[in-house]
């Protein structure tokens, strides 16, 4: 007798006694730790929710009530997942090659099936199902990530900033979930010469969000780009996430740079401010305005700073500073970040963003919940990127 090769609940759907105490005693001689669930009918399986409780399914094919493949066809439309092996008459083989086209697993000759064909039938139709169900959530996966590809290009695009005076370190890093969400950044030079720069955040997680955030971060390059005197930016912005969100409760917070000679312009939109590095560590105080989607399409104010020789600004979304600190349980916050850039000050700007991440997750004690954007803009007449 050939050793135990399969445990659990095995379903058998067969209205005749006799052909069901038969499959009962073949299994058990092959493995007794089978257990064999009967049902008479289609309806009864479905009424008892029985798919979900066993690993095989032994499905008679002439079941009073059905015709041809119509009880296959209400089982696998009940359960995709279902491994079904099917139970033909000995004249209807053909009907057995027809279910296995249909979804079946494997088909079955009723008087032609001994007990080892029948375990192993069985074990065939349970692990053909196991490698489509992993197959099928691989090609998920793989399509789930080329979409979040798509996405990060729309939302992390190569910078504009050539002939400008300006040079930038974008950084992005996914949260805890490792699907993109709805943080971006972008910077360019205008035409006239002046350079501008975004950082936002589409609240939420997902792929709606990234996708509305990479609709925002192109909508405001077209603005930038075509001339719109800064101050309409925000509400031509505005405008387009009012028109182009898919839930009116959504909304965005943004951080806006325009650099023109030896001032900077910023306008604050529900985000954590900037924080300027150089000459000295500065914690900006700008009007903070309400985000974009909430309210009228006004009231962000612009904040002048003047940039000194050597200058350097960071540019941040809040997922940077929402962790926790581990052992106490309080948030980061702007307070944090401000320690810790004072504890950084002689690291270089192309490795700061890394380097402020990798602080914030040993802080929050793991891998931070949100998305993080970062873009550390810097006078690239006056400081290299390594310094």
């Amino acid at each position: 007798m050939a050793r135990p090769i399969l445990a659990g609940r095995v379903l058998l759907v067969e209205d005749d006694p006799g052909d069901a105490f038969l499959v009962g005693e073949l299994l058990t001689e092959v493995d007794p730790a089978i257990e064999l669930v009967v049902a008479g009918s289609i309806r009864q399986v479905l009424d008892a929710g029985l798919l979900t409780t066993v690993s095989c399914v032994l499905l008679d094919l002439n079941l009073p009530g059905t015709s041809g493949l119509e009880g296959l066809r209400e089982l696998l439309c009940a359960d995709p997942g279902a491994a079904i092996c099917v139970l033909t008459g000995v004249d209807d083989e053909h009907i057995g090659i027809e279910a296995v086209s249909a979804g079946a697993q494997d088909y079955l000759v009723k008087g032609k099936a001994d007990s080892e064909v029948l375990i192993r039938a069985i074990r065939y139709a349970v692990e053909r199902r196991r490698t489509e169900t992993t197959l099928l959530r691989l090609r998920e996966q793989q399509l789930i990530a080329a979409e979040s590809a798509r996405l990060e290009r729309g939302l992390l695009p190569r910078l504009l900033l050539d002939g400008s005076t300006v040079d930038a370190v974008p950084f992005y890093r996914s949260g805890r979930a490792g699907v993109i969400g709805g943080d971006f950044f972008d910077a360019l030079r205008c035409p006239d010469g002046s350079v501008h720069a975004i950082v936002g955040d589409v609240c939420g997680h997902g792929p709606d969000e990234a996708a509305l955030g990479a609709l925002l971060r192109v909508s405001w390059r077209a603005l930038a780009l075509s001339g719109l005197g800064e101050p309409e930016v925000l509400p031509a912005l505005q405008q387009v996430l009012s028109y182009e969100r898919h839930d009116a409760a959504l909304f965005t917070t943004v951080c806006t740079v325009a650099i023109d000679g030896g001032t900077a312009l910023v306008r604050v939109a529900g985000h954590p401010p900037p924080v300027l590095l150089r000459p000295r560590l500065t914690a900006l105080e700008p009007v903070i305005g309400r985000p974009l989607g909430i309210g009228a399409a006004t009231g962000w104010e612009s904040f002048e700073l003047p940039l000194d020789a050597g200058w350097a600004l960071l540019l941040y979304t809040d997922g940077l500073i929402e962790g926790h600190n581990a052992p106490a349980g309080e948030q980061f916050r702007e307070e944090g970040l401000l320690e810790l850039l004072a504890a950084e000050r002689d690291t270089g700007l192309a490795e700061l963003p890394a380097r402020l991440v990798e602080h914030a997750e040993r802080i929050n004690g793991g891998s931070l919940a949100d998305d993080v954007a970062i873009l550390l803009l810097s006078d690239s007449e006056q400081t290299g990127l390594g310094s």
